[in-house]
């Protein structure tokens, strides 16, 4: 079953493949936001919401997805919030005609306040309760962040999508800051992490809810912080000393750490853009991502990797001194 064959998942399949684990839908799919998967909420006979995944074809193995599902449960059963897959019959991955599916509770709340500093800190407290309590356990079928999946194969993919005119300018800045993240990124421990923890995966209901770990694997501590910093350097700043406060009530989080920040950010960007022309033949794509390969996109992607080159050559975010 190819990666791009979603176009082979009918409604009729869905709602089959549903019923077979003994849940029948009253009312229609409602398609969320997902781009490597498809995913729908529906509420069912019995009153309740729910939402089925349906897992893109030769992304990830059984043993990956198992190993998600394992460690969003693990995290449930020591209270971190955590929006954990149903299992039914000891089960929690189902096979419908070949397509790979979970069914999660269907959960509401309001999105995560970037800028709010009391939100900030009860995320890094449940951030360094996840890491505390789930991370030294190390995936054993989950893929480990490394230089060669996020920078390598993206820029050797993109080699055959810039325009001839921007192809020079393009690599030549790429390779620099591919070379300098691979000098920068180092770590020194690494532990079960969520990820992909940007502040559109945190939902918020009386405190924070992590969502999606269909990016979890192993990697530094900082992986699942970086992302909620934003801004400049002085509010960067304050929001990861409020992040770290709550972060070590439970966890002690390595300083040395912050030096990987920038080396993330270079390999989050470059891959992105290979994972977006690696997906391009899905139509969602291309519905959702209209402006990328256009000549605009690629000279946004120049001028952003200058700036990323730049950070990577300044020192590190640092913390205020004595904090």
């Amino acid at each position: 079953m190819s990666a791009f064959l979603f176009a082979d998942l009918h409604p009729d399949t869905i709602l089959d493949a549903i019923e077979s684990q003994g849940i029948f839908p009253s009312s229609g799919l409602l398609a969320l936001n997902s781009y490597e998967n498809r995913v729908y909420q529906f509420q069912a006979e019995d009153g309740l919401r729910y939402v089925v995944k349906f897992y893109r074809p030769e992304r990830w193995s059984q043993a990956q997805i198992l190993e998600e599902h394992q460690f969003s449960l693990s995290m449930a059963e020591v209270d971190v919030p955590i929006v954990a897959p149903l299992v039914r019959d000891g089960r929690s991955l189902f096979d419908y005609q070949g397509w790979l599916f979970t069914i999660f509770p269907s959960v509401g709340g309001r999105g995560f306040e970037v800028d709010n500093l009391d939100q900030i800190e009860r995320v890094g407290q449940y951030l360094g309760r996840m890491h505390q309590k789930v991370g030294s356990k190390l995936f054993e079928h989950r893929l480990s962040i490394n230089t060669e999946e996020m920078l390598d194969q993206p820029l050797e993919l993109l080699r055959d999508w810039l325009p001839e005119g921007l192809a020079l300018p393009f690599f030549t800045v790429a390779e620099q800051v591919a070379e300098a993240a691979k000098t920068a990124y180092k770590p020194k421990t690494i532990i079960r992490l969520h990820g992909d923890c940007h502040p559109s995966n945190i939902l918020w209901r009386d405190g924070p809810m992590l969502v999606d770990l269909d990016d979890a694997r192993n990697g530094p501590a900082v992986q699942d912080l970086w992302m909620m910093l934003a801004g400049d350097d002085n509010e960067r700043r304050l929001q990861l000393e409020v992040l770290l406060e709550g972060y070590e009530a439970f966890c002690e989080f390595d300083s040395s750490e912050l030096a990987l920040i920038e080396p993330l950010r270079a390999m989050r960007m470059i891959h992105y853009m290979g994972w977006l022309a690696r997906r391009w033949q899905d139509a969602a794509f291309q519905r959702a991502f209209p402006w990328f390969n256009s000549q605009r996109y690629w000279e946004d992607q120049i001028l952003a990797l200058k700036e990323q080159l730049s950070a990577l050559q300044q020192a590190p975010l640092s913390l205020t001194p004595g904090y």
